[in-house]
């Protein structure tokens, strides 16, 4: 997890928001690149485009999760326990950040910029931590 830990900081130096961070991962682990895909999750950063909403870890790691197990052409068939897995994850992920406030950037990060440093890159690895335990858990990865 050290390794992936890295790399989450190497993207988020890099300028890339949690949500894009996520699906870098998702797409090294099979040795893929899709700037497209990335460029379009920088939609979800700051809360949906900077608005302070639902926290681009949460919402990152549910595209990580539908990366793995969802369904995207015509002949695939979404995993049947997708649903239970976003479930848990959004279920997860409110009882992780009740100590900020809620899942929303703006509580996450209060009126502090220095919550941006010192809270994200841990939110973004231990998301990341909890999807990875999930699709290993439906053997999805």
């Amino acid at each position: 997890m050290s390794d992936i830990f890295e790399r989450l900081l190497e993207y988020s130096q890099r300028g890339y928001s949690c949500s894009q961070v996520m699906l870098f991962v998702a797409l090294e682990s099979e040795g893929k690149e899709n700037p497209e895909l990335i460029r379009a999750m920088g939609g979800l950063r700051g809360g949906l485009d900077d608005m302070g909403e639902v926290c681009g870890a949460l919402s990152g790691g549910m595209c990580f999760l539908h990366y793995f197990g969802g369904r995207g052409a015509d002949d695939e068939v979404e995993n049947p326990h997708l649903s239970t897995m976003t479930k848990k994850l959004y279920d997860w992920f409110v009882a992780y950040t009740a100590e900020y406030g809620g899942i929303n950037c703006r509580q996450i990060l209060g009126d502090d910029g220095h919550h941006l440093i010192e809270r994200c890159p841990m939110v973004v690895r231990d998301t990341l931590g909890k999807c990875i335990s999930l699709l290993s858990e439906y053997e999805l990865i």
